[in-house]
């Protein structure tokens, strides 16, 4: 399978937990759809200290996972929200 493109897109999103409403990442996100997984390299800017768990509230919301060959965080469904 193809490696997702290491510029990305150009559109931005913040990633938002959904439980407290901490602010988690800024993300090159491609596409129209839900937010389902973030590619690492894609991460612009991050507030998180541990990978996957919300800095306020400890309410995990993601696991390290690998796709297509790149480092990646599996987002659990419902646990973030996207503005």
């Amino acid at each position: 399978m193809a490696k997702p493109n290491k510029k990305g897109p150009s559109k931005s999103v913040d990633i938002y937990c959904a439980k407290c409403g901490e602010k988690l990442y800024r993300y090159r996100k491609g596409g129209k759809g839900a937010l389902v997984k973030c590619f690492k390299e894609r991460i612009t800017e991050d507030y998180t200290s541990n990978l996957g768990v919300c800095p306020s509230c400890n309410s995990v919301f993601g696991r390290d996972t690998l796709v297509r060959g790149t480092p990646a965080i599996k987002i659990v469904g419902g646990k973030t929200r996207m503005k």
